[in-house]
């Protein structure tokens, strides 16, 4: 049985004591909550307050990127996977579109940072998904078999098992459009159809892969009725503690 995940992530919002406010008052609104593991990715300056607010909680904290540099050096502005744990994190997200998209992180990028993740024993949440473009021209799975199979390449099945994906349309990203529930269904199963042909039945079947697109309280419980989809990676409806909580706290049938 795979446990859920939820995971919001604050991108560039929020200053420090904003940051903490934020993750103390969503603590107390996820005290009682264990039918799934929660997530939060605030900015770089404030990981190490918010972890420490949330240290014996049932909360961990993620960095939103990480350097593929393993080594400490002359690398101005990267993060070391290192400086990410000693701020408290325990997870990573990688390859978010916004990354791909505005930074150039190509696939070969976002599997060499996945390797480093892993060297830091962090949990990598790896995002993948295809813009509009390519979905209305029929071309969505082949895109993100390409994402999959170059992203993850030369990882052994040991190293899928520590991994997260997080499938988010493009096109669904902040635009308030949302896939269907079996549009999203649909994709899931695809990505675990190819990581059960190319890795392994049982690493497919362990994987959890998120859904992540314009997430919003009154969609999360249809979402996560659909058999493949094993949890969120929520954007905007993460920055307010009340409307992450009603996702964290999904209504379950």
């Amino acid at each position: 049985m795979r446990k859920p995940i939820i995971a919001g992530n604050w991108k560039m919002f929020k200053l420090i004591s904003e940051s903490v406010n934020t993750a103390t008052e969503l603590k107390s609104l996820v005290t009682n909550t264990n039918h799934c593991e929660i997530v939060i990715a605030p900015p770089y300056t404030a990981l190490k307050s918010t972890s420490d607010r949330l240290e014996g909680s049932n909360i961990r904290v993620a960095a939103q990127d990480l350097s593929t540099e393993t080594k400490h050096g002359a690398h101005t502005g990267e993060v070391c996977g290192d400086m990410i744990r000693d701020a408290g994190c325990t997870h990573v997200i990688i390859g978010h579109s916004e990354r791909r998209a505005m930074y150039g992180d190509t696939n070969a990028v976002v599997n060499r940072k996945i390797k480093a993740a892993l060297g830091f024993n962090l949990t990598p949440i790896v995002c993948i998904g295809e813009t509009l473009d390519e979905r209305d021209s029929g071309e969505a799975e082949m895109v993100v078999a390409k994402q999959l199979e170059e992203s993850l390449a030369e990882l052994t099945a040991d190293d899928l098992l520590r991994i997260i994906l997080a499938y988010e349309p493009v096109w669904a990203i902040g635009t308030g459009r949302t896939a269907t529930p079996d549009q999203a269904q649909q994709m899931h199963a695809s990505i675990r159809r190819w990581i059960s042909d190319h890795i392994g039945t049982g690493v497919a079947e362990s994987l959890r892969i998120l859904y992540g697109g314009s997430v919003k309280p009154e969609n999360i419980a249809d979402l996560m009725r659909e058999a493949d989809i094993d949890g969120a990676l929520v954007g905007g409806a993460s920055l307010e503690a009340g409307s992450f909580s009603r996702i964290v706290n999904y209504e379950r049938s």
